[in-house]
């Protein structure tokens, strides 16, 4: 990936800001296992390597600890049976063993560079991460959402400085997980959509060009919708290249905006939820997938049934929240609520735009029909039944979801319209 070209072309951006990210390299292709060890020396790594993974990973990396000892680099291992959660717990335990090493390689994808992404930036060592599934769209990001306390907050650290994925392993990775990767993409859609509406309401910065890459590494994903349960290296490839590009969009606007929205905290929601009563979580982008296709049933929904809006004043039950989230993250929900976040809306702003609202949500947001159609054709599931939510977590998960976040979403302003958001649903 030509990463020189892509940061030329945001040069002098019309936004105002100057775009930059920490990556050095990516190499995505065929066989490029064989070259890892090269790869790193030429990237400047230390000699000490810590290898994080877990039992699936370090299977299929088969070739990658060669690779590695064959330029010289001593590996030290750090194997989990099987990581779904990246916690603050699975950070102290990569950073108990980086004393004497000079670089974190993370192989996997998801909760293990999460914490190795936290990790390295804690210890100030070099960090690559060596992918081996298309499953999420974290790779390039300078944010990781980790658990601490029974909370999901997302911490910005640094991305990795070299990113390495082999063609042949991604397209032999299991559908489930290509199908994650799928999910966690056909998202960017809907964040661009409730990043706009922030823009309009509370005038928060927002680059039309970073949007560009983002959206359009998802729709280059959605566009390989049918290909993407096949073992193909090329298509594999493709969807890699796309899930580092919204990766480096957020760090490039050094915020999430450009890849994430309601429907990742939605996620979140779910995710503590399971945590705090020990139930096995799903993968990141089935969820995510699923949270998707919820929001834009509601977005697409209250802009059909309401031609007009008027605002009302806000006057949520604290009680009543602090009671969904367990006691030991009060000062969070605390913390992430006073001052509100709807603070930021200029008074009259909804009514005034909303037009301009819905002329958006048409112009943006595919149609419900449309959106299961592509998510079934890529082998993802639609379903809440099918990432263990029942109906009544549904609804409690969009009724609080919002005060997760210090963040203007589509679902965080619908209390000041007057509208129950679970009237939305079909």
């Amino acid at each position: 990936m030509n990463l020189t070209a892509l940061l030329k072309d945001l040069e002098n951006c019309p936004c105002g800001r100057k775009h930059s990210f920490d990556v050095k390299r990516v190499e995505i292709a065929s066989g490029v296992t064989s070259k890892a060890g090269e790869i790193l020396e030429s990237e400047s790594f230390g000699k000490r390597l810590l290898m994080v993974a877990d039992a699936n990973t370090y299977s299929a990396s088969n070739g990658l600890e060669a690779s590695l000892e064959k330029s010289g680099f001593s590996v030290k291992k750090l194997i989990y049976p099987d990581l779904r959660v990246a916690s603050e717990e699975g950070i102290a335990e990569v950073l108990a063993l980086s004393n004497d090493i000079d670089a974190i390689i993370s192989v996997g994808t998801g909760s293990l560079n999460d914490i190795c992404r936290v990790a390295s930036f804690r210890a100030k060592k070099k960090f690559c991460i060596f992918a081996t599934a298309p499953s999420m769209d974290g790779f390039a990001s300078n944010s990781a959402p980790i658990i601490s306390g029974k909370f999901k907050e997302s911490l910005f650290v640094a991305p990795p400085s070299v990113i390495i994925a082999d063609t042949r392993i991604l397209a032999n990775a299991p559908i489930e997980l290509k199908a994650s990767g799928f999910g966690d993409m056909i998202a960017k859609i809907n964040a661009d959509f409730e990043w706009r509406l922030s823009n309009i309401l509370t005038g928060e910065h927002y680059c039309e060009r970073i949007s560009s890459l983002s959206v359009g590494a998802a729709k280059k994903v959605i566009s390989l919708a049918d290909k993407v349960c096949e073992k193909s290296e090329e298509t594999a490839g493709a969807i890699m290249e796309a899930l580092v590009i919204s990766g480096l969009a957020m760090a490039l606007e050094n915020t999430s905006r450009p890849a994430s929205g309601a429907e990742h905290i939605l996620s979140h929601y779910w995710e503590c939820y399971k945590l705090a009563r020990d139930i096995p979580q799903e993968f990141h982008g089935k969820k995510v997938g699923v949270a998707t296709l919820l929001m834009t049933e509601i977005f697409r929904n209250a802009v059909d049934r309401y031609e007009s809006v008027t605002e009302c004043p806000e006057n949520p039950d604290w009680d009543d929240i602090y009671s969904k989230f367990p006691k030991e993250t009060a000062k969070d929900i605390e913390r992430l609520n006073f001052p509100s976040v709807t603070d930021k809306i200029v008074p009259g702003s909804i009514e005034k735009n909303w037009q301009k609202i819905r002329e958006l949500a048409y112009e943006i947001l595919p149609t419900k029909q449309e959106l299961i159609r592509t998510m079934r054709a890529a082998g993802a599931p639609t379903e809440i039944e099918d990432i263990g939510i029942s109906r009544d977590l549904l609804y409690e998960g969009l009724k609080y979801h919002p005060y997760m976040r210090h963040r203007i979403t589509f679902t965080r302003i619908l209390p000041l319209i007057g509208i129950d958001i679970c009237d939305l649903l079909d």
